[in-house]
């Protein structure tokens, strides 16, 4: 009798153990997703959108001279 209310004790003691660690890595999941979410992800789309608008201000056909007289072989 008293062994196994020593063993459902120990089970539930191991259950809590397990249980708070699972939360702990779900919380640290979420918190890190949290993160990347609402503060990595607006900066990384600011800075993408601002490369497009550079990218499109400026001339695609357009090199230095000295680009082109060493594209030339001169």
């Amino acid at each position: 009798m008293l062994g196994s209310l020593l063993t459902f004790l120990f089970v539930g003691l191991v259950f809590l153990v397990v249980a708070g660690i699972a939360l702990s890595v779900i919380g640290m999941a979420l918190g890190l997703a949290t993160f990347l979410l609402f503060k990595v992800a607006p900066i990384l789309l600011v800075g993408w959108v601002v490369v497009k608008i550079f990218e499109k201000t400026r001339h695609k056909d357009a090199i230095s001279d000295a680009d082109r007289k060493w594209l030339e072989g001169e």
